[in-house]
């Protein structure tokens, strides 16, 4: 499995592309530098995604995740746009978050995630269109009061999590999903002590 960027043609654009437009994607340093929380458990988190949207090349999954990374509310929609532009993935995100989930604005400090899943052709290297996906999610999570987590691509050489060089080869965009009980651990037993902690063990063990 191949990691690691290509080098951008932010600096090669067209005469006709606009400034604006051009400067609407972020770089894999800034996104490094933007303080992303890491995922404990990435590879549960894309299972789990991919069990429940099985994405195609050029399908965007969008999750939301609360504090103990449990998938709030998660949607998928496929690119139609011509040209990769931040903006617009922005407007296509924020359509999708307030469709599924309340926002948080009145909230002082975010307490949930947004992580964007994107399924497409092409190596695991990053890209222009990867770049304006992160701008866009940034953006979007902003306006709707989350905090911006992980961009992951999903390509035929398997999946990665972009600025942190973590990644697997399964699933992969031509992979049969798993099934959706085996994508996610059950959530533990509450902790408590004495006669309440004994209890729970033998109903368990049942």
């Amino acid at each position: 499995m191949t990691f690691g960027f290509a080098p951008s043609s932010a600096a090669s654009l067209s005469p006709s592309t606009s400034v604006t437009s051009a400067t609407r994607l972020l770089e894999p340093a800034e996104w490094a530098a933007a303080g992303i929380p890491l995922l404990r458990n990435p590879r549960e988190v894309v299972s789990g995604l991919h069990s429940r949207h099985r994405p195609r090349p050029a399908t965007a999954v969008v999750a939301v995740l609360d504090p103990d990374e449990r998938v709030r509310a998660s949607a998928s929609f496929t690119r139609r746009q011509a040209s990769s532009d931040g903006w617009m993935f922005r407007n296509a995100l924020l359509a999708q978050l307030r469709r599924v989930i309340p926002h948080d604005l009145r909230l002082r400090t975010p307490v949930r995630t947004a992580v964007l899943l994107y399924c497409r052709d092409g190596d695991a290297r990053w890209t222009e269109e990867d770049g304006a996906w992160m701008w866009g999610l940034r953006d979007a999570c902003t306006l709707h009061g989350l905090r911006c987590g992980a961009y992951i691509t999903l390509t035929r050489d398997g999946w990665q999590v972009l600025g942190e060089g973590r990644g697997g080869r399964r699933p992969h965009a031509d992979s049969t999903p798993e099934p959706f009980a085996l994508s996610e651990a059950p959530p533990p037993l509450p902790r408590t002590g004495g006669a309440a902690s004994e209890v729970l063990r033998r109903a368990a063990a049942r």
